[in-house]
């Protein structure tokens, strides 16, 4: 009975190890081709990126034009089902592994070899391998389809401008004008609301240079001693002034009759 059991779990044991080299076949096959599809999505893109030449006729501009959507279309569905089998098969060899795990927990009482844990290992480090370049393909290709989305956008806007009538064009022009009015606009307002913020400013310095002088006069009338003082010192700087006027204007008078004689 005994050996019986250790049968059947061997048997499990190489199931398992022939499912998920099998798996491990198909993704590795399948990310070889998710690769080549983003490169060859990339020089696809670029190729349909070039200007288009102004000389053309007007047949071959439609078939340029059709045939660049016809093969983005192509593309990503191509990408969309390539990525969403992988996802499948990697969702089966993570299921695969874990059921390699469970078996090492369940093999009985004596602790599994070590041969046996390192093609555990080994298949683990595969999984994680193929999850990472999966994800990063995809990244890429998404970051590609991205900034094609950009372009394309970009290239809508530019072809619609240059295939504007004369009439959108000229309400283009009248709105440009409207939108340079109402700068101008807003720039005498925002000049006019800066001069009356100036006027209230002076106005303030000028009641508060005006309190001050009441209170100098208030303080001067409350104390005469003070006032008087002030007075004399005020006196005496005219006198002071009158003097020195005076000697100026005799030192002038005397350099000029020294000049004429």
């Amino acid at each position: 009975m005994k050996k019986t059991m250790m049968a059947d779990m061997g048997n499990l044991w190489e199931d398992l190890r022939r499912q998920a080299r099998q798996l491990e076949n198909e993704i590795d096959l399948k990310l070889v081709s998710f690769s080549k599809l983003g490169t060859s999505y990339s020089s696809h893109r670029d190729f349909d990126s070039l200007p288009l030449s102004t000389n053309s006729s007007s047949a071959q501009g439609d078939s340029s034009d059709t045939a660049p959507l016809l093969n983005k279309a192509s593309s990503e569905h191509m990408f969309d089902t390539m990525a969403m089998e992988i996802s499948q098969l990697l969702a089966k060899l993570t299921e695969i592994n874990d059921r390699m795990v469970e078996y090492t927990q369940n093999i009985g009482s004596t602790s599994p070899s070590a041969a046996l844990m390192h093609t555990l290992q080994r298949h683990r480090d595969i999984l994680q391998d193929y999850s990472q370049e999966f994800s990063k393909t995809s990244a890429n290709i998404n970051a590609m389809r991205e900034r094609e989305d950009l372009l394309g956008s970009v290239r809508r806007d530019i072809n619609a401008y240059k295939n504007s009538s004369g009439l959108n064009r000229r309400s283009d022009m009248f709105l440009k004008e409207n939108e340079h009015l109402r700068n101008s606009e807003r720039l005498v307002d925002e000049q006019i609301n800066i001069a009356i913020a100036t006027k209230e400013n002076l106005q303030s310095q000028g009641k508060l240079l005006t309190s001050i002088t009441q209170k100098v006069n208030t303080f001067a009338n409350r104390f005469p001693v003070i006032n008087s003082l002030v007075q004399r010192i005020n006196m005496r700087k005219r006198r002071d002034s009158v003097i020195i006027a005076v000697v100026i204007a005799i030192c002038i008078i005397l350099l000029i009759l020294y000049a004429f004689h």
